[in-house]
């Protein structure tokens, strides 16, 4: 699935959507160079569970976890991570659990170590904003992209705003 995110409020309508269709689980991959907006993205399903709080993220402490009335959210971001093994130290098989929804910046830096995704997004700087390229890699992920796309289907976004193709 391609999306094109004209601007930052359209990025951050589609991470709620994004965020209802994930129900508050599953593993997120999130991929992009540096400004592609992975943070910009996870404010956007934060913000689909009731999170209206400044979301950073968490380069120097690598997880931030947030405790929301629809279970817990872990927003991880891997960029300072100098060897996989270090998310076994922190407690990284409890953070991934299944109950849970992950969503994992440069998870490249985890090789090895993290379990699959069920959906994978790439993010690039596209035009005047952005393209987000998303890819299930599990059925759970699949389904997710499905109802996301039946989401669409029932009440699509203002025109020029979000552009799915």
């Amino acid at each position: 699935m391609l999306v094109q995110l004209n601007d930052e409020r359209a990025h951050v309508a589609f991470g709620e959507a994004l965020g209802r269709s994930l129900g508050g689980r599953g593993r997120v991959y999130l991929e992009g160079e540096l400004g592609a907006g992975k943070t910009t993205l996870t404010r956007g399903i934060l913000r689909a569970y009731g999170f209206q709080g400044a979301v950073k993220s968490p380069t120097y402490t690598l997880v931030e976890p947030y405790e929301l009335a629809a279970g817990r959210i872990y927003h991880l971001d891997l960029y300072r991570l100098s060897d996989p093994e270090e998310l076994e130290f922190m407690g990284g098989r409890d953070i991934l659990s299944d109950q849970a929804l992950c969503l994992i910046e440069w998870p490249s830096r985890g090789a090895g170590w993290l379990p699959p995704p069920d959906l994978r997004i790439e993010l690039s700087v596209a035009l005047q904003g952005r393209r987000a390229t998303l890819h299930a890699d599990t059925a759970w992920g699949q389904r997710v992209l499905t109802t996301l796309q039946a989401m669409h289907n029932e009440q699509p976004q203002e025109s020029g705003v979000i552009q799915w193709t």
